[in-house]
C-alpha cells in the first residue's frame, strides 16, 4: 500500500522570530493602554474626593470665623455696654492717688508746724532767714576743732537731704521759681561751707603736730571719724627716708610715697566721705557732654566719695623748737620752717594752694622727679560693686569726673581693697556703670498682708527684696550669688523717694532715668499704659501677686503681658503657682490662651472668658469675696507707695 495522503489544510504555517517579536510588543502596547485607562479613573476620583472634602473644610472654617466674629462682636458689645461703670468704678478706685498726695501735703505742714514749736535751734531750710543765719553764724565760728567740726557736719548733712527732699517730693505747682532757686542756692552754700570748715579744722589740728608725734616712729598720725566722715592725717616730721610706705593703724589704708617726698617736710590728709560733696547737684550739661556710658550718671552710681589731700614741705621737730609758717589748700598742704624764739606762727593767710608735682621741674634732674604716689584704700562695706569699680578724680576747671592721671587699678573684691597710682592729688571717687543691673531678668509683686507687699527683682548679678507698707519702703534682703549680702538699709523704713536715693548711693541701681535708654536695650512699652498697669497693680496689690511674663517681649510697645494670682496667705512664699496669663492694652484687659510654657506667643483669648476695660475689672472676674473685701481695705498712702515704686523700677520696659 502506497503513504497515506495528507488532508489539505491540515499544514501550521510557522511563525517567524520577527513576527513573535512584533505580537508581543503589540500585547504589551494594547496591556499598557488597559491599565493607563484604569489609573486615570482611579486619578480622577481621588481628585473629586478631595475637591470635597477641601470645600467643606472651607465652610466649616468660614462658619467658625463667622461665628467667632459674631461671638467677639457679642464680647465687645458687651465690654462697650459695661465700659462706662466700669470706668466710672475706677476713677473713684484712684481716687486714693490724689488724697494721698494731700496727706503728704498735710504731712509736710505738720513737719514744718513741729520745728517750729519744737524750738531746739536748728534752722527749717526752707525758710530763706532761718538757713541764711544758720550759715551766716557758723562762718563765723573760726576756731573749732575737726571733732567739732564733725558734731555740726550732721546737722548740715541733714538739713541738705531734707532741702533735696523737698525740691523731689513737692509737686511742682507747689513750687515756685524763686523757691527752687533759694533751695538750690541754700544747699550750694551749705556744701562749700563744710567743705571749708573740714579745711580750717585741718589747719588748726596740724598745728599741734608736735604734740601728737608718735613716740615710736616719730611722725604724727591721727584718724578721726564717724558714720559720715573718716578724718586720716599722717605729718612726716622725721623725713626719714625709709618709712616710704604710710599706713594709718588698724586700717588698710595706705600710701606708697616716693623718695622726693618721703625726704620732704610733708603732711598727708585723706578725708573719705560717704556722701558726694564735688559733683555740683544740678548740673547743667546735656548728658552726651558729660562723659561716657560706663561713667554716666556719676551720681546716680556712684557711692563712695574719697578725697586725698598731701601737703608739701612740712617740718617740725619732736621737742616743739621750730616755728611754722603752714600754707594748705584742698590738694596739698605746705609749711615752711623759720626760726623765732621756741614760738609757733601762723601766717594770716592760713592754708594756701600747694600742687604736687610743681607746675614747672626745671630745677629737678630727671623728669621722674615727681613720680606717682600708690595708693591703697578700703572699699566701705555698706558699697556693693558688681565688677571692678572705676577710678576717676575730680577735675576742678571742667567739673567733672575723669580718669586719666590714674594707672595701675587693681581690685581685691575678698578683701574690698583697691589699689592705684595717682599722678597728682585731689577729690577720688569709685564709680560703676550705673545701669549694670539693667534689663532685669524678673520680677515679682507678692502681698504679705493687708497694705504690705514684698517686690522682687532679679538681675544677672543680684536678687533684691523690697518690703512696702503704709507710705514707707525697706530693703529686706540682698542676695549675691545666691547668697545673703548685709546691708546696713535693711530694717530701715523711709519714704520711697528717701528709700530710692538710699539704693542708689549704696550700688543699687534699679532705677532708670529719662536717659536709661541709651545705655540699655529695653522692651519698650507705651508710657501711659505702663503707668495704667502699674496703678491698677498696685490697687490690686494687697491680694494679689504679679510676676514677669516672658511674652511681655513678644507683644507690641502698646500692650503689656504679666502674670497674676489671687494670694491671701501671710509672709508665706507661693507655692505650686498657679498663674493667670493677662494682656492688657491700656483700655482692654483680657485673659490669654496660651500660657508661660506654650511654643509660641498667641492673643487669642481663653475658652470661656471675657474682657474688660480696666486690668481692676479683669481680675475681679476671677476673684474671690476675701480678696476684694481685702483690697478694698487697701490705704490710699500705701497704694500710691507701690505704685510709685512700680513706675520708679519700669518693671515692663526694664525686664
Amino acid at each position: 500500500m502506497g503513504p497515506k495522503a495528507k488532508k489539505p489544510g491540515s499544514k501550521k504555517k510557522k511563525i517567524t522570530k520577527a513576527e513573535r517579536l512584533k505580537l508581543l510588543q503589540e500585547e504589551e502596547e494594547r496591556r499598557q493602554k488597559e491599565e493607563g485607562t484604569k489609573y486615570t479613573v482611579i486619578l480622577f476620583s481621588h481628585i473629586e474626593e478631595a475637591r470635597v472634602k477641601y470645600e467643606k473644610e472651607e465652610m466649616e472654617r468660614l462658619e467658625m470665623e463667622r461665628i467667632e466674629k459674631e461671638k467677639w462682636q457679642q464680647l465687645e458689645a458687651k465690654d462697650l455696654e459695661r465700659r462706662k461703670e466700669e470706668l466710672e468704678e475706677l476713677y473713684y478706685l484712684e481716687g486714693c492717688f490724689p488724697e494721698a498726695e494731700k496727706l503728704k501735703q498735710e504731712n509736710r505742714l505738720l513737719s514744718q508746724w513741729k520745728h517750729y514749736i519744737q524750738c531746739d535751734g536748728s534752722p527749717d531750710p526752707s525758710v530763706a532767714q532761718e538757713i541764711n543765719t544758720f550759715i551766716s553764724l557758723w562762718k563765723e565760728e573760726t576756731n573749732e576743732t575737726f571733732e567739732e567740726v564733725i558734731a555740726k557736719s550732721k546737722l548740715v548733712l541733714y538739713l541738705i537731704e531734707k532741702l533735696k527732699l523737698i525740691l523731689l517730693e513737692t509737686p511742682p505747682y507747689d513750687l515756685q521759681d524763686k523757691n527752687i532757686t533759694q533751695y538750690q542756692g541754700s544747699i550750694l552754700e551749705l556744701q562749700e561751707l563744710l567743705h571749708l570748715k573740714f579745711n580750717i579744722a585741718t589747719e588748726i589740728l596740724l598745728r599741734q603736730a608736735s604734740t601728737l608725734a608718735d613716740l615710736d616712729s616719730g611722725n604724727m598720725e591721727k584718724v578721726i571719724q564717724d558714720e559720715n566722715v573718716t578724718l586720716y592725717v599722717w605729718a612726716n616730721l622725721k623725713k626719714n627716708p625709709r618709712y616710704r610706705s604710710v599706713r594709718f593703724s588698724e586700717t588698710q589704708t595706705r600710701f606708697e610715697l616716693p623718695r622726693i617726698l618721703a625726704t620732704s617736710d610733708i603732711a598727708l590728709r585723706l578725708l573719705h566721705t560717704h556722701y558726694d560733696h564735688v559733683t555740683p547737684p544740678f548740673p547743667v550739661r546735656a548728658l552726651s557732654q558729660e562723659r561716657t556710658s560706663t561713667e554716666a550718671h556719676f551720681v546716680e552710681g556712684e557711692v563712695n566719695v574719697v578725697e586725698t589731700e598731701i601737703p608739701e614741705d612740712f617740718e617740725e621737730e619732736h621737742k616743739q623748737r621750730e616755728n611754722e609758717s603752714i600754707s594748705v589748700h584742698e590738694e596739698e598742704i605746705k609749711i615752711e620752717e623759720q626760726v623765732d624764739t621756741e614760738v609757733q606762727r601762723i601766717l594770716k593767710e592760713g592754708l594756701q594752694k600747694y600742687i604736687y608735682p610743681p607746675g614747672t621741674t626745671e630745677d629737678f634732674e630727671t623728669e621722674n622727679a615727681f613720680p606717682p604716689v600708690e595708693v591703697i584704700l578700703e572699699v566701705h562695706e555698706n558699697v556693693i560693686f558688681f565688677e571692678n569699680p572705676m577710678v576717676a578724680r575730680w577735675d576742678a576747671e571742667g567739673k567733672h569726673w575723669k580718669t586719666d592721671g590714674i594707672s595701675n587699678v587693681s581690685y581685691k573684691s575678698r578683701e574690698r581693697l583697691i589699689t592705684f597710682n595717682l599722678e597728682t592729688f585731689g577729690p577720688i571717687t569709685l564709680i560703676q556703670d550705673t545701669h549694670i543691673n539693667m534689663p532685669y531678668q524678673s520680677w515679682e509683686l507678692r502681698p504679705l498682708d493687708v497694705n504690705k507687699v514684698l517686690l522682687t527683682v532679679i538681675t544677672v548679678f543680684t536678687e533684691i527684696q523690697i518690703q512696702i507698707k503704709e507710705d514707707l519702703c525697706m530693703l529686706a534682703s540682698i542676695k549675691l550669688d545666691d547668697k545673703k549680702h548685709p546691708s546696713v538699709l535693711e530694717g530701715k523704713w523711709m519714704n520711697p523717694i528717701s528709700f530710692i536715693i538710699a539704693l542708689k548711693e549704696a550700688g543699687l541701681n534699679i532705677f532708670p532715668t529719662g536717659h536709661s535708654h541709651f545705655y540699655v536695650v529695653i522692651n519698650h512699652k507705651v508710657p501711659l499704659v505702663e503707668m495704667k498697669a502699674c496703678r491698677q497693680m498696685a490697687l490690686l496689690s494687697s491680694a494679689f501677686a504679679f510676676g514677669w511674663s516672658r511674652w511681655n517681649a513678644h507683644c507690641d510697645s502698646k500692650k503689656v503681658v504679666l502674670k497674676v494670682m489671687e494670694h491671701l496667705a501671710k509672709e508665706e512664699p507661693i507655692q505650686n503657682p498657679d498663674w493667670t496669663l493677662l494682656m492688657f492694652s491700656g483700655d482692654r484687659a483680657q485673659r490669654l490662651k496660651i500660657d508661660e510654657y506654650s511654643e509660641t506667643f498667641s492673643e487669642a483669648l481663653k475658652e470661656e472668658t471675657e474682657f474688660h476695660s480696666t486690668l481692676y475689672h479683669m481680675v475681679k472676674d476671677f476673684a474671690s469675696k476675701e480678696a476684694m473685701e481685702k483690697i478694698r481695705s487697701s490705704n490710699c498712702q500705701f497704694i500710691n507707695s507701690v505704685c510709685h515704686m512700680l513706675l520708679s523700677i519700669r518693671l515692663f520696659s526694664y525686664s
